[in-house]
């Protein structure tokens, strides 16, 4: 509750109390009222603490006994980190939030910390966030199902939370928090709740849980009641003692494995680099032995094994000593915050073996925790765990991190389950040194691929292994016509590890490696031998094989790309899972695939896109056997999109020339007329208003753009930020300025027409103008209508490209969209603008006019300002690539009539008039005419018969 004191009612009391012409009882008035005004003052600058204090000691006294603060108090470094944490797990709340959500977290930290006059008490401000995501039967699902019938809605779209600023203190010696204040839910405001914590005091893993109570204490019938919520999340304090790590026998670790490993004495941190506060998915290899024991880290059946276990590093110390939480979800879990479920998680620690190349740790159990607020536990600590990184990788292990987990116990305790093997990528890969990779198949690819890998470019330059243009998405389409989309990525190039942040050309020696395989240097010696890992997800019709695929499918593949073709031959494995979990860690794999993929040139003019098979070369008989699946992409070079993007700019910079050109042409035809002012009305107002409504079209579809509200589909693909957005305005403001100069040369043209010396012929002249150019522009907004309802019928739809850190991508969900009706309006509206001189041409046929009506500079700079788009648009469609067309900017396709033809018939035509033009100013209006046409009845000058002449 909030008190706020008015300046003036005090102002009045003051007038009142205080008479200024009585100075003898003035005095004691005002020393009373200065003493009155003074304890008034205190209690109203501080209304929250008493307030506070009576709230405080009704709720929470009983568990942190209220402390005064003292006067020099201030903040108190570290206290707020030992505090804080994220990633925690709550449950309860019913009211609000959902028991079967797929997620929920909970994150607390304090805003401020001060001391008090008791010593190791703290008066915190603090802040709690409840999130929940996902959800059987939420609010948002059951909207979600509703706007999207039929489709799946995924967990991570729905989500709820709660917002909960607090205030109370905090106790170090007994770990006891308590806090109240008001939370916020979606649109109930000003919930009151009460917080209670309990932080452990001596940290170490068998005590390093914070667990605690959040409750309303509102009215049990009010809207903003809800039910306790138990909350539970792992110490984050800075004050951990590792108890249970050190002795790798006593851990039951057993002796090391035959397989070299990767030392980590090169990281700068140690083990702490490669573990600390990174989340990484494993998959999980059951063994055929678990068909006879338990293998479920978690207990329970065989059917409901987890597919992946997820590891988080929390906390790291001496280079060495790790405590991490062992997450296991369920397989579609995709959040990016770590699951903090008390049944599906284990709290762990361990040590990082330098000898062995190791990590040996320990995994405890979380216990006794329910939804009524018991205190929870860490226990069971009979759980194994070894990690380590393989130091060389091959084509049948691909995995850069593989470890076990299991139980000390013996068979048939409770609590026992058996070794279960875990396989995966670290995250942080690229930052270990020291992997090598083992090529087994190059011979074969040799044999396989012998008359690509000998042949000679011809002239044409294609991408180097090392660079970031080795690496494309894909599109996969099957013999039935169904298509996938996937990923692929160099592993390894030569002997090195893919980084693909490398720009250009480099030269790599091969020599030494090819000869190794038998591959004589002077034939080879542009060769690479590669690996790759390639992955698509099929759609759930998807036919792949003999079975329906609907997951995700993974090949591993190795071989030779030949620098001087861009052509990369390889052979590739695939997992054979079988649908029983437990014998996973026995798959087989199918390393009869045969992968050919062509690399378009660098220097490419025809458009050419990355091509591809992977078949495979078992005989149709084999179960294993599946039709050849095509491979395409439409990713292009870095090369090619530094030219797109240096592209747009010059195109930025010709629009805004264009665009300020207009205006000048326009403005110099003003002039002309201030000089010239009897041939205003010889100009044709049809002609105006072509050009006045043609610049119009386009600044009313795209006002907009003043306010920066329309991000164009185009911008956002290709990454420009908002320099097009700017540009767009600037462009509208400068067309802006044309349309008003050209409303004030329509404004004079009409004025003079309706003056003294108007001719009344004129006008008739404008209305058989009119009448003739009416039927034609109609007829050609009819044909661009029904152009468009043919587009739209038959063209087909793609996907457009956007920028990312080094390439044109191939986005998911992204379609291209066809031009709508108004953007085919706008190109129409430009098609008029080109023949803008129509108009004046007839009506200077028929009404014979003479003189300059049109200075040459307008009507000649206006036609080369309608001319150059289409001549910069050939040149582009013979010098540049088609991925570069797809950012139109200058000669943008939706704005105007672009293609070979009308390049070519627009100029000439725009060419034609303005020479029409000049004839006619020059030798007469109708010496265009043959001579038999060019004595038309026309209008003549009669003299007036006054009454006089009578």
């Amino acid at each position: 509750m909030e008190y706020y004191f008015s300046p003036l009612k005090l102002q009045r009391s003051r007038r009142f109390l205080v008479n200024p012409h009585n100075t003898s009882s003035s005095k004691p008035l005002f020393i009373f009222f200065f003493f009155f005004l003074c304890n008034l003052s205190y209690v109203f600058t501080n209304p929250s603490d008493s307030a506070f204090e009576s709230t405080y000691v009704r709720l929470c006294n009983h568990v942190v006994p209220a402390s005064a603060v003292r006067s020099d108090a201030g903040t108190v470094p570290g206290v707020a980190g030992e505090l804080r944490f994220q990633s925690g797990y709550f449950s309860g709340g019913d009211r609000f939030f959902n028991r079967s959500a797929a997620s929920k977290h909970v994150s607390f930290r304090a805003t401020s910390v001060s001391g008090s006059a008791s010593d190791g008490v703290y008066e915190l401000g603090g802040q709690m966030l409840l999130q929940q995501r996902g959800g059987g039967n939420t609010v948002q699902g059951r909207l979600l199902r509703r706007v999207f019938p039929g489709r799946r809605v995924s967990h991570w779209r729905v989500s709820q939370w709660m917002r909960v600023s607090l205030r109370g203190f905090w106790s170090q010696s007994s770990g006891n928090l308590c806090m109240f204040g008001t939370g916020s839910y979606g649109n109930l405001k000003n919930a009151n709740v009460v917080l209670n914590l309990h932080y452990p005091k001596n940290l170490i893993l068998l005590d390093c849980l914070i667990s605690g109570t959040l409750e309303s204490f509102d009215d049990k019938n009010s809207l903003q009641y809800f039910e306790p919520i138990s909350i539970l999340a792992l110490s984050q304090g800075s004050n951990y003692k590792y108890t249970l790590v050190g002795n790798e026998k006593e851990n039951g670790c057993g002796s090391g494995s035959d397989v070299e490993s990767l030392s980590l004495r090169n990281l700068g941190q140690g083990a702490c680099t490669a573990f600390l506060g990174r989340t990484d998915r494993f998959e999980l290899d059951y063994g055929s032995h678990c068909h006879n024991v338990s293998c479920n880290p978690l207990g329970g059946d065989v059917e409901r094994l987890p597919d992946v276990m997820l590891f988080y590093g929390t906390r790291c110390a001496e280079r060495q000593k790790v405590q991490m939480l062992l997450g296991f979800p369920d397989s579609s879990h995709r959040d990016a915050l770590f699951p903090f479920y008390t049944n599906a998680t284990l709290v762990s620690e361990g040590m990082w073996d330098e000898k062995e190349n190791r990590l040996c740790a320990v995994a405890c159990r979380i216990l006794n925790f329910t939804e009524s607020g018991s205190n929870p536990l860490v226990g069971d600590c009979s759980i194994k765990l070894t990690l380590r990184f393989p130091a060389v990788l091959s084509l049948r292990n691909r995995s850069t991190v593989l470890g076990q987990i299991w139980s000390n116990k013996v068979v048939g305790e409770s609590g026992y389950f058996g070794k279960v093997g875990f396989q995966g990528s670290l995250k942080v890969l690229r930052g270990l040194h020291g992997f090598q990779y083992k090529y087994a198949e190059i011979e074969r690819v040799r044999k396989s691929c012998a008359e690509k890998m000998t042949a000679r470019g011809k002239g044409k330059m294609y991408p180097d292994g090392h660079s970031s243009d080795m690496t494309f998405s894909m599109l996969v389409t099957n013999s039935r016509g169904q298509i996938a989309q996937g990923y692929s990525s160099p592993l390894f190039v030569g002997d090195q590890i893919y980084d693909g942040r490398q720009y250009g050309v480099p030269i790599v020696s091969t020599t030494g490696k090819l000869k190794a395989h038998g591959i004589q240097s002077d034939k080879y010696s542009n060769l690479l031998n590669v690996s790759y890992m390639m992955s698509f997800t099929s759609p759930p019709d998807f036919k792949f094989g003999s079975q329906v695929s609907s997951t995700e499918v993974k090949i591993s593949a190795e071989g030779i790309y030949n620098r001087n073709t861009g052509v990369l031959c390889m052979i590739g494995c695939q997992h054979l899972k079988s649908r029983n979990k437990i014998l996973i860690k026995n798959e087989s794999l199918d390393c009869e695939i045969l992968v050919n993929v062509q690399f378009p040139p660098l220097n490419s003019k025809g458009g050419e896109s990355l091509k591809g098979t992977v078949e495979s070369t078992r005989p149709k008989s084999d179960p294993y056997y599946f039709g050849p699946l095509q491979l395409s992409s439409y990713s292009i070079y870095t090369s090619q999109a530094d030219a797109s993007i240096w592209r747009m700019d010059f195109e930025i910079i010709m629009v805004l020339i264009s665009n300020t050109l207009a205006c000048v042409f326009v403005g110099l035809q003003l002039l002309h007329v201030k000089k010239h002012p009897d041939v205003l009305p010889y100009i044709s107002i049809v002609m105006l208003l072509v050009i006045t409504i043609g610049h119009m079209i386009p600044l009313m579809l795209n006002f907009e753009a003043f306010f920066l509200v329309n991000h164009s589909v185009q911008n956002v693909f290709l990454g420009s930020g908002g320099w097009l957005e700017v540009n767009e305005v600037i462009v509208r403001m400068v067309t802006m300025i044309a349309f008003l100069l050209e409303l004030r040369l329509v404004q004079l043209t009409w004025s003079s027409r309706k003056g003294e010396g108007g001719h009344p012929g004129l006008w008739i002249s404008e209305k058989k103008v009119f009448y003739m150019t009416l039927p034609l522009y109609i007829g050609g907004g009819l044909t661009a209508w029904l152009v468009h309802i043919w587009k739209n019928s038959h063209q087909k739809k793609f996907r457009p490209f956007r920028l990312s850190r080094h390439r044109f991508r191939f986005p998911r969900g992204h379609f291209y969209r066809s031009p709508s009706l108004w953007e085919d309006f706008k190109s129409y509206a430009g098609l008029l603008l080109d023949g803008f001189l129509l108009p004046q041409i007839l009506l200077n046929i028929i009404f014979n006019s003479e003189g300059k009506a049109l200075s040459s500079s307008f009507y000649v700079g206006t036609t080369i300002v309608r001319i150059l788009p289409h001549a910069y648009d050939l040149y582009r469609a013979h010098s540049s690539a088609w991925y570069l067309d797809l950012s139109y900017i200058y000669a943008n396709h939706r704005m105007d009539f672009y293609s070979t033809a009308w390049d070519i018939i627009i100029p000439s035509v725009g060419i034609l008039f303005a020479l029409l033009v000049y004839i006619q100013q020059r030798f007469g209006s109708r010496c265009i005419l043959p001579k038999r046409f060019r004595e038309i009845s026309g209008y003549e000058k009669v003299p007036v018969i006054g009454n006089d002449d009578l």
